[in-house]
């Protein structure tokens, strides 16, 4: 039996790493839960680590920082290769070259730089990978992305 494979974007991930959820943030995570007892493979991947990371830091909610080492630790951690940056640069120019944009043309652009962590992992694995993601638009431009909610 294949089990599904979610690759969380920051959105979903900065929820989860909550220690005080209530309303939706609560929802995210009982959601996770209950994909990890369904069998999904749940993947952190760097760029949206590194997203969310930098503001938890920035205003200083370490027990954030602390849960998500955990989620790290529990889940599977997906790092970006320097193929994956390689990649991502070719993506985000031809993108640019179509006037679609996904970002500030300043910007570093995490979307299309998770999108491409996305379709290599799945490539390399041979495995559709689904980003859940609260934003669909941009992602769903690259590859199968779907709000978080929405996932079964």
């Amino acid at each position: 039996m294949t089990h599904r494979h979610i690759i969380l974007d920051s959105g979903p991930l900065g929820m989860v790493t909550n220690p005080k959820a209530s309303g939706i943030t609560l929802d995210c995570q009982l959601w996770l839960e209950s994909q990890l007892q369904q069998g999904s493979i749940i993947l952190i991947p760097e760029i949206a680590d590194y997203e969310v990371r930098r503001e938890l830091l920035r205003v200083s909610r370490q027990r954030s920082v602390r849960q998500l080492d955990q989620l790290k630790a529990a889940l599977e951690y997906i790092p970006i290769t320097t193929e994956m940056i390689l990649k991502a640069a070719e993506l985000w120019a031809q993108i640019r070259q179509q006037g679609l944009p996904t970002a500030d043309p300043n910007s570093l652009d995490g979307d299309v730089i998770l999108a491409d962590q996305t379709i290599i992992t799945s490539q390399q694995r041979q495995q559709e990978i689904i980003i859940a993601t609260t934003n669909v638009g941009h992602l769903s431009r690259f590859t199968i992305a779907q709000d978080w909610q929405s996932i079964n």
